[in-house]
């Protein structure tokens, strides 16, 4: 647990730092667009943080290689080399559309290259705990990854609208993954817990963490399409590698659920940001537009139009990001009704906060309709 830990703080320091370079060089320069019609922000902010994000990933990764303690990952350095270049490829093609606004064709094109590189490369789904099922095809398994990192990428990138909003969801449901790939690196390998999904997830948490500091509100600067498909790629990534850690064959019907987990939990995670994609999506093909067309009809701004502050609305993704991800956790551990108590207990005390604006105005109306009485 040791080198995790100092894997995420050396991701964190690089990252807190780039991301102080970046914003120093953005305001220099004038490197920030204009203020748009969806943005809630009202000051110009540079959207460069993914840089920095990109250079906590690639200088904690290239120090892990040098460690002893994680020799075994790198042993076969052709899937670390395809990881590290598909998250150069995607920063890059953020950066550019940061800055450029590239067309959303030209982006999702980019997106489906880089997951076609780590599926070409051997970064896929391995098993599927269905009867025993081990993917056999080649073809049915790159496409199938191939799917699940745009699809993530994608979810990442749309909620990207609130101070803290992607940093925060991402380090939570990051950090429970962590927890269930070193737990699950434990039970399948006891004389060596080191593994690439658990060493990309703690990457990832020490990114969030020495971004978080510029990006809460009010943000001094925000990830942009860069830092959000490189947090979406590096967590379908990682979801990807320990697929492999579960032997099908082994999983017995009781061991059902957290066998799954590899698959359920990154989706789990992202289901508010995957629902507010679905809906943009049909929201506007049925108006006639592209479905990368941006609009101000996202859930995040749904929330602070049903009443919630800034603050209140990422505290909402916060909550159900929590409940979700740590539900699917403790599968893990406990059997199937003392998981279903905690899921009905966070169930209703999150939608007890999800709709408090509405409760706090039904009894401030109540309580002026008795006091004229």
């Amino acid at each position: 647990m040791r080198a995790y830990l100092l894997m995420m703080a050396i991701a964190a320091v690089v990252t807190f730092f780039g991301t102080f370079g970046v914003l120093k060089l953005a305001h220099k320069y004038k490197i920030y667009p204009q203020i748009r019609s969806r943005d809630v922000h009202t000051k110009p902010t540079p959207r460069l943080g993914g840089i920095a994000m990109f250079a906590g990933f690639l200088v904690t990764a290239v120090i892990a290689g040098l460690l002893g303690w994680f020799k075994s990952v790198y042993s076969d350095p052709i899937h670390i080399v395809a990881i590290v270049f598909a998250a150069f490829v995607i920063t890059l093609i953020g950066f550019l559309d940061d800055l450029y606004d590239l067309d959303w064709s030209l982006k999702l094109a980019g997106q489906f290259l880089v997951a076609g590189i780590l599926a070409w490369q051997g970064v896929q789904i391995v098993s599927l705990p269905i009867a025993g099922l081990t993917i056999g095809s080649f073809g049915i398994s790159f496409l199938a990854t191939v799917f699940l990192a745009v699809l993530v990428m994608n979810a990442v990138n749309f909620i990207d609208g609130l101070d803290g909003l992607v940093a925060g969801v991402v380090f939570i449901g990051t950090g429970v993954f962590f927890a269930y790939s070193y737990l699950l690196a434990k039970q399948t390998s006891p004389t060596n817990y080191f593994n690439l999904a658990s060493l990309i997830s703690a990457i990832v948490l020490g990114m969030c963490l020495g971004f978080l500091p510029y990006n809460w509100h009010r943000a001094k600067i925000f990830m942009g399409d860069a830092g959000a498909m490189l947090l979406g790629l590096l967590m379908a990534t990682s979801a990807l590698t320990v697929t492999g850690q579960i032997d099908p064959h082994a999983v017995s019907r009781g061991e059902m659920i957290p066998a799954y987990i590899p698959l359920i939990l990154p989706l789990a995670i992202l289901i508010l940001p995957l629902l507010d994609f679905s809906l943009a999506v049909i929201r506007r093909l049925r108006a006639g537009k592209s479905p990368f067309a941006a609009d101000r009809q996202h859930l995040h701004h749904r929330l602070q139009d049903f009443g919630h502050s800034h603050l209140g609305s990422v505290l909402v993704f916060y909550v159900w990001t929590a409940l979700i991800s740590l539900t699917c956790l403790l599968f893990f551990f406990f059997e199937t009704w003392a998981v279903a108590i905690f899921f009905v207990l966070g169930l209703a005390g999150s939608l007890t906060f999800t709709l408090w604006p509405l409760i706090a105005r039904r009894l401030t109306a109540k309580t002026a309709g008795g006091a004229n009485v």
